[in-house]
């Protein structure tokens, strides 16, 4: 996991950029590296992701990250216990991870220090530090 966290780390500098008219983003792909990107640092709950639009067939693909105390863990359900919720559509999702971030489309409800924690992982331009090592 943190090979594949560099990597993407390395794909959000060097190959992120606004996507074409065609292009389709692969939010669960994003999602899937969770465990390799959050730094958990003591933080405990369930985030649950829900991206509008998201699934193959055009419905909602719905992931939980669990965050341990000392890691993280994905699912592709929905939880059953989410201490924070995030949702948007896919444009929306997009938006918020992109080099310039906007989480204005991105609804949140529950606890939003865990729901920063998610966000700020899972995006290089989501903290300072990233922002930081972006413009480097």
């Amino acid at each position: 996991m943190p090979i594949l966290a560099e990597l993407a780390r390395w794909g959000y500098q060097w190959a992120w950029s606004v996507p074409r008219s065609n292009e389709r983003i692969d939010l669960g792909a994003v999602f899937r590296l969770a465990p390799g990107l959050i730094e958990v640092a003591g933080a405990q709950g369930e985030v649950e992701l829900t991206v509008g639009g998201g699934s193959r067939d055009g419905g909602e693909a719905i992931f939980t990250i669990a965050l341990l105390g000392d890691c993280s863990e994905v699912r592709e359900e929905p939880s059953q216990s989410a201490d924070t919720r995030i949702s948007g559509d896919v444009q929306a999702w997009v938006r918020a991870f992109s080099p310039e971030p906007d989480r204005g489309g991105l609804s949140v409800h529950g606890d939003h220090a865990l729901a920063d924690t998610v966000l700020d992982g899972l995006s290089l331009h989501g903290t300072v530090a990233g922002r930081a090592r972006h413009a480097a």
